[in-house]
């Protein structure tokens, strides 16, 4: 970490933004839905995650989309040593 950058741990994010990963531009070839998952999933700490989700679904998002290999994000997060809580939350509340 560069000497002119303060760590932040724990910091509290607001409704503002959480909502500002709804709009993010796909990442790479990813589709689009599949990169708003991802890379919420990649920034956020789980309680985060938890309120994105309900939003994301209120936009018409899909739990289910599919990654340029394939594979759903909780099947890709389920790969993860510290992604088994995010897999769970995505399939708890896939319809």
């Amino acid at each position: 970490m560069r000497p002119d950058k303060k760590k932040i741990v724990d910091e509290q994010w607001d409704d503002a933004r959480i909502d500002e990963f709804l709009a993010k531009a796909p990442m790479g070839d990813e589709p689009a839905q599949y990169s708003v998952l991802l890379n919420a999933y990649r920034s956020m700490r789980l309680e985060d995650f938890e309120r994105f989700l309900p939003r994301y679904l209120a936009t018409g998002g899909d739990l289910n989309a599919r990654s340029s290999q394939g594979r759903t994000l909780a099947e890709e997060a389920s790969r993860h040593r510290h992604g088994q809580a995010f897999a769970q939350v995505l399939r708890s509340q896939s319809p």
